[in-house]
């Protein structure tokens, strides 16, 4: 999601000029579900291909899409894919929030601060600087060195981070979120290479996705130039969300856990857990990826929604 408020005025106008026009619109709708070239764009949309260039040079200032240059028959071609599912705008940033109206709690938690693990190779850990430790050690993951990971590789076994929660006492917790980025671990890349990633809160399993594979047939977006072009590249964004009713992910309903078997109530943290089981039935490990390394510059979002009481 891109958030915009008045304490970043620049942006908003930039955002704000980039959604108005049809057009434009338009082919962020387009977008949503694949990326397109700029020619593919212009005959679904039946304008001009300079019409459509000039047009994504303004969305890709307003960084509400990403371009890459590709091998064409002719030549290269510019291919377009969308960066945000929402944008949410903040005018009241300054106002206090009346007692009993919902209030937002964020955090981002940097994958390298894990506070416990238990790992299996193939594994290892990298920075946008290079490898941090020698891959396939497990006991290497307790290196200090680990803080400054953006990319986390393991075949088999979890990482856990204590996420802080600072909320007022009085507060009722209606809704959690947390996002990352994540793919499978195969030898090198597969992108058919099923691998089953569970989610624990406070020791509660959430539910697991299965990831289709290790992705690697493209660069990815955010990638450091010394990361070589045989390795995983970019995961999938997922995002959990745990209410009152049910825990779904990507809006589809993945377990019965609601928000009050979480017991987040009086805590000062979250114990979050991401890994593969030693039972799973896709045993094909999990990639982390940080702000610097896939395709979405961010690292573990956490996002509580609550009311004070």
């Amino acid at each position: 999601m891109l958030e915009l408020s008045f304490q970043n005025p620049d942006k908003l106008v930039t955002v704000a000029h980039a959604l108005s026009t049809r057009a434009r619109v338009d082919m962020l709708q387009l977008l949503s579900t694949k990326s397109m070239n700029v020619v593919e764009i212009a005959e679904a949309l039946k304008l001009p291909v300079s019409t459509v260039a000039n047009n994504v040079k303004v969305l890709e200032a307003a960084k509400l899409i990403s371009t890459e240059l590709l091998p064409a028959s002719r030549g290269a071609m510019k291919v377009c894919s969308r960066n945000y599912d929402d944008i949410r705008i903040a005018f009241n940033v300054e106002k206090t929030i009346p007692r009993g109206m919902l209030s937002t709690y964020e955090m981002e938690m940097p994958i390298g601060h894990y506070s416990d693990c238990e790992v299996h190779p193939t594994c290892g850990m990298a920075s946008a600087e290079g490898m941090i430790v020698r891959e396939d050690e497990p006991a290497s993951f307790y290196h200090p060195k680990h803080i400054g990971a953006q990319m986390i590789w393991l075949r088999k076994g979890f990482l856990e981070y204590l996420l802080p929660l600072e909320i007022p006492s009085n507060a009722r917790i209606d809704a959690l979120e947390i996002s990352m980025e994540m793919c499978s671990e195969a030898p090198n890349y597969d992108n058919n290479w099923p691998s089953d990633i569970t989610l624990w809160i406070n020791g509660v399993e959430l539910g697991t996705w299965t990831s289709p594979g290790d992705f690697g047939d493209r660069r990815g977006k955010l990638n450091p130039a010394w990361w070589p072009d045989w390795s995983t590249q970019y995961g999938l964004l997922k995002t959990w969300r745990i209410d009152r009713n049910l825990t779904t992910l990507d809006m589809e309903k993945t377990s019965g856990v609601t928000i009050d078997e979480l017991k987040l109530i009086h805590r000062p943290n979250i114990r979050l857990r991401v890994g593969v089981k030693s039972d799973a039935v896709h045993q094909g490990g999990m990639n982390l990826f940080g702000r610097h390394f896939g395709d979405y510059e961010q690292d573990i979002m956490v996002k509580v929604y609550y009311v004070t009481e």
